[in-house]
Parts: structure tokens; sequence; C-alpha cells
């Protein structure tokens, strides 16, 4: 993320940004930088999806803020399991609004997969391959996936038969880009 800034704001300040600052933080530079703007309240300790859900609910704990809507922005690719993960923290009667901050479009040029447009800031499309087959065995509510059957990291979702059956078509293709959960990275 770090390295897509420097890209797309070469003239900014490098010293206020150093590899060890978070990603929230580097979110904060960039709106600083293109907008002036600062957050009122900044979760920075997150690793990971879970982390990004338990910590936010921990700071609105500690500065006492009530919501009975909460909108999720968050990379397309993750953005179905981190409402999974608030699902299993919240009752009915929390509202989850989900915005993606891009919709992608993926088609073949010259025999290889690349997006029908480009998308400010995205990934490239290996790694985006990668992210999106590593989401469909984490979704998967089995002994292998993060569902109440596997970890116990995210409520249960209901994975429609069509996105099943292209994964398993996807994996024949691109079996070695599905993405492997990081254990360094596990929390509750």
């Amino acid at each position: 993320m770090e390295e897509q800034f420097y890209k797309l704001y070469p003239d900014s300040d490098k010293n206020s940004i150093l590899s060890e600052i978070s990603e929230a933080e580097i979110f904060r530079n960039y709106l600083k930088y293109k907008y002036n703007l600062q957050p009122d309240f900044l979760e920075i300790y997150s690793t990971n999806c879970g982390n990004n859900i338990t910590n936010l609910l921990k700071l609105l704990k500690e500065e006492n803020i009530t919501f009975k809507n909460i909108i999720i922005s968050q990379d397309a690719t993750m953005q179905l399991r981190m409402e999974a993960i608030l699902k299993k923290y919240f009752s009915e009667n929390i509202k989850i609004i989900n915005f993606a901050v891009y919709s992608s479009k993926v088609c073949v040029k010259d025999g290889k997969l690349c997006f029908e447009n480009d998308i400010f800031g995205m990934w490239d499309i290996d790694r985006y391959i990668t992210l999106l087959m590593g989401e469909i065995p984490r979704l998967t509510d089995d002994e292998n996936g993060y569902g109440p059957r596997g970890t116990g990291y995210i409520a249960h979702i209901d994975i429609p038969e069509n996105v099943k059956n292209a994964f398993l078509i996807l994996k024949q293709i691109h079996g070695d880009k599905v993405r492997k959960a990081d254990p360094s990275f596990t929390s509750t």
C-alpha cells in the first residue's frame, strides 16, 4: 500500500509515512495530503479483517459511541467477509451498509486476464486473483473455513452454488493462487 501511495503521490512527504505504520495511518495521511481531512478516531492496531472489526468495536466502546447503522468500506475482495465478521458480533438490530470502494470487471486481452478498465490504485491482476481465490475457502462454513463449523471467526454465510462452481473451475486453472491464511495473523 505504501508503494502505491508513493507511485500516486511522488511529491508527498516520505518522512511522514514509514513502513512501520498501519494501513489506517497511510489512509489518514492520504486524506490529509489529498483533501486536508483528518479522521475523528483512528484504529491503528489491526493486522487482518477480524482485527479490523474487533478493534473497531473496542474503539467505539472506549469512546462511548453508540450506533444503529455501520458502513463498511473495504477492498471489494474482502467486503463480504467483513460483513460476516460484524454479523458474528451483532444482532439483527444493527444495519450493516456495505460500500465496496471499487467495482471491477475482468476480461481477456491478448490471451491474458486483465481489468476491463483502469481502476485508480488497483491491485495488479495476479494479486487480485489471489485475493479473490482466497476468499471462497475462508467464507465456506466447513472445518477448513472461517464460519462456525471451522475457526468461528465469522457468522455463517450461504455461498451460492454458481459461485462455488465458478470457484472450482477457476481453481483448476489458478490453483496456485488460492491464498492460504497466515496463522501469524490469527485473531478472535
